[in-house]
């Protein structure tokens, strides 16, 4: 709990600071909202800017590499079927500044879950060149603040952080649109849709390959995503990646919940070099095919036999798989 606050109250401190650059109350293209409320912290107002952009540059290392990026924030609006604004949508969007062919530079589309959730954890927390400052068990530590991530994305990718509508600084303008528009599992794809396609037009990146990331409840997002963009957008993905998926409404029980786990178990087993010398000598692309064609064909069946397995179809499973003995023999 403590460690929840610490890490909110370090975000608070950051969204006011930088809610000044975000609202204004003499710019040109602010819409009002249709809540009133007293206004008793001058760093917000109640209006929406939705055509607004900020810019500024940074440097990141990154394996041994420096690499600089220039980084935008803005709101880009939300219209419905007459072209009249209902929202705006805000994002954070990083560029690795020393490329010049965008058209072979990959670009990340990334959501966090909730899905009440604004994308902060993935921005913050994840893939982007800056991050909390926290401990090897992710608790904040002092001086609260942020810091370079070294393990971020921007030296192979750009990336493109969306707060979907109601989280973040993404609001819908007036009471009376209806909340049905954005607010359902359908309505939240078609809207996202219809933005990421503005998004990727406006900044010319029809022609890069394009990857969704979603955590949580965004997997299911951009799931419904991946299909929404290509039927009705033509917008043909490259990728999407799943992080701590969902169950994406499939049911996985009992035998089936079981095995699946194992190739999650293998790629942690190949990524802390714990696997045998043969099996860990692979490159992981080449070793996951491997693992999940043993667990499909031989687990599987063996783990729905259950107590019916003869010992010595248990121990041929086991000895086709060195992996699988490993982690046995470390409990």
């Amino acid at each position: 709990m403590k460690k929840t606050l610490l890490i909110v109250s370090v975000l608070a401190n950051t969204c006011l600071l930088n809610a000044q650059k975000i609202v204004s109350d003499t710019a040109p293209q602010a819409m009002k909202m249709g809540n009133t409320v007293d206004d008793k912290n001058p760093s917000f107002k109640n209006e929406l800017l939705l055509e607004t952009k900020t810019e500024s540059k940074g440097e990141v290392t990154v394996k041994g590499v420096r690499v600089p990026y220039k980084v935008s924030s803005g709101t880009i609006p939300v219209w419905d079927e007459n072209g009249k604004p209902i929202a705006g949508v805000f994002y954070v969007y990083y560029e690795r500044s020393d490329v010049s062919n965008r058209n072979e530079r990959p670009l990340v589309i990334s959501f966090n879950g909730g899905p009440g959730t604004a994308s902060v954890w993935m921005h913050l927390g994840y893939t982007s060149p800056r991050k909390l400052k926290i401990d090897e068990e992710g608790y904040p530590v002092q001086p609260y603040g942020f810091e370079d991530n070294p393990n971020s994305i921007i030296d192979a990718a750009d990336i493109v952080y969306i707060d979907p509508v109601n989280t973040g600084f993404s609001r819908i303008l007036d009471k009376a649109t209806p909340t049905t528009k954005f607010f359902g599992v359908n309505a939240d794809i078609k809207y996202l849709a219809d933005w990421i396609t503005t998004f990727v037009s406006r900044n010319k990146r029809w022609a890069s390959p394009k990857f969704l990331i979603g955590e949580s409840y965004g997997t299911t997002r951009v799931s419904g995503l991946s299909l929404e963009l290509q039927n009705r957008h033509w917008m043909y993905l490259n990728g999407v990646i799943l992080v701590s998926p969902t169950d994406l409404g499939i049911k996985r029980e009992g035998p089936v919940s079981a095995a699946l786990r194992v190739p999650y178990f293998a790629a942690t087993a190949w990524y802390h070099k714990k696997l045998p010398a043969d099996l860990q000598s692979k490159d992981l692309t080449a070793y996951l095919p491997e693992v999940e064609a043993f667990t499909v064909n031989e687990l599987l069946p063996a783990i729905t036999q259950g107590g019916a397995i003869n010992s010595d179809r248990k121990k041929k499973s086991l000895k086709n798989f060195p992996a699988i003995l490993v982690l046995v023999k470390r409990k």
